[in-house]
């Protein structure tokens, strides 16, 4: 792998998403794309098993955001902490170093209390892993700046 990392795919810019914990974790990029928020990363080295995959606990952390980030910019709820109530994960294939890595995840329902998704992580033509999660719907989120500029080509206005 080279010193200069390699440019995201076409569409996808960098943003932050989730604590300081997933932002210390990587760069994660998205874009808006047939209706579903995708968010990505490249595979960098920290962020390997001994195998030079990418971690199932990195994998985890990205399964976690992709899952309730959609629920954020695909439904009509307010901006609000989602605490993660479940979280299930069947990997399937590695994601080597150097690779780019996305996931795009569908929301399954929406109570007055509890979000349920579903996503796919894939890195090239493979599926990585597969995720399902239940989300708490807890309180209201300040704004903040990053979320005005989350505003992505294609992405309906909230």
């Amino acid at each position: 792998m080279t010193d200069t990392p390699l440019a995201p795919p076409e569409g996808f810019v960098p943003v932050r998403l989730g604590s300081a914990f997933a932002t210390h974790s990587g760069q994660l990029y998205a874009r808006w794309h047939e209706g579903h928020f995708q968010v990505g990363f490249r595979v960098e080295p920290h962020q390997v098993n001994p195998g030079n995959n990418c971690h199932g606990g990195m994998l985890s952390l990205f399964a976690d955001i992709v899952l309730s980030s959609a629920a954020q910019y695909q439904t009509d709820i307010p901006r609000q902490f989602l605490p993660t109530i479940s979280l299930q994960l069947d990997f399937m294939n590695g994601a080597p170093l150097g690779e780019w890595v996305q996931g795009e995840a569908d929301i399954l329902q929406v109570t007055k209390n509890l979000v349920f998704s579903q996503g796919l992580i894939t890195c090239g033509d493979k599926a990585v892993a597969r995720a399902s999660g239940v989300f708490r719907r807890g309180p209201l989120l300040p704004e903040s700046e990053s979320d005005h500029r989350l505003q992505l080509p294609g992405m309906p206005v909230r």
